[in-house]
């Protein structure tokens, strides 16, 4: 995260109010904007309730004028898993998609994550850095037995730094820098400290401990904090989420 960006975020968030469901606003614009995306919500793929069409009926009732009220659709310009939280960048119109779109995949834009992990994760001694995961892995999903994948492998980076331990579990900030899918949860389940409530990577018994013991029914992966230029921009902006969502800080706080 560039620590001299502009940054947006980590407070009260603006909440966007479609009935019994809220999603938080961290900021918009004309065209675009970028919302906290709950757990077990998808993005495109559940017509009428997903992010993308919730998003748009809240658009054109009015609820979110900066973004302005005729976009023909809502599109996400990138993708984070279903059972993940975090931050999403929409965009409503053809332009702002492909100017943002053109940032992801060139790979200038920053991705910053807050993973919770089993077990005392240690990072390289005296490295303000962190550590890095690199494996190789293909370019699509995996399971617990074979987390890298079969096929060929591609090389694959993600970027770790321990911010806290608990008894059991270690809270883990990462950044991946290549783009495989689940490419955190992979790179986890490799270094031997899945994350903690990963139904496809994690055990089995773990995840029922969890339910039965600590109430705790999520993925600990939550998307922190994005970084990218806006429209006229020179300087980067980053964007930042509410904090640790409550069932991840609830764990680590109550797992002494």
């Amino acid at each position: 995260m560039n620590p001299s960006s502009p940054r947006i975020g980590s407070a009260p968030p603006t909440w966007i109010d479609l009935g019994a469901l809220r999603i938080a606003l961290v900021a918009c614009g004309t065209g675009w904007l970028v919302v906290e995306k709950p757990c077990g919500m998808s993005i495109h793929n559940d017509p009428g309730g997903d992010l993308c069409s919730l998003t748009l009926t809240a658009v054109r009732k009015g609820h979110l004028p900066a973004v302005g009220r005729n976009v023909p659709a809502i599109h996400a310009v990138h993708r984070i898993d279903r059972d993940t939280s975090g931050l999403v960048l929409l965009a409503g119109d053809p332009e702002k998609l492909a100017f943002f779109g053109g940032q992801f995949a060139a790979g200038t834009v920053g991705k910053h994550y807050l993973a919770l992990v089993h077990g005392r994760l240690e990072g390289l001694h005296g490295s303000s850095d962190g550590s890095e995961w690199d494996w190789p892995l293909t370019a699509e999903a995996a399971g617990r037995n074979d987390p890298a994948g079969k096929g060929k492998r591609m090389p694959c980076t993600t970027r770790w730094r321990t911010l806290a331990h608990s008894l059991h579990y270690s809270l883990v900030a990462c950044e991946p820098l290549t783009g495989r899918k689940h490419q955190i949860r992979r790179h986890a389940k490799l270094a031997g400290h899945p994350i903690v409530g990963d139904r496809r990577y994690g055990s089995g018994r773990a995840l029922v401990f969890l339910r039965r013991h600590s109430d705790f029914s999520r993925l600990g992966l939550h998307a922190h904090a994005l970084t990218l230029c806006l429209p006229g921009a020179v300087e980067p902006t980053t964007f930042m989420s509410g904090g640790l969502p409550d069932q991840m800080r609830l764990l680590l706080e109550t797992d002494q």
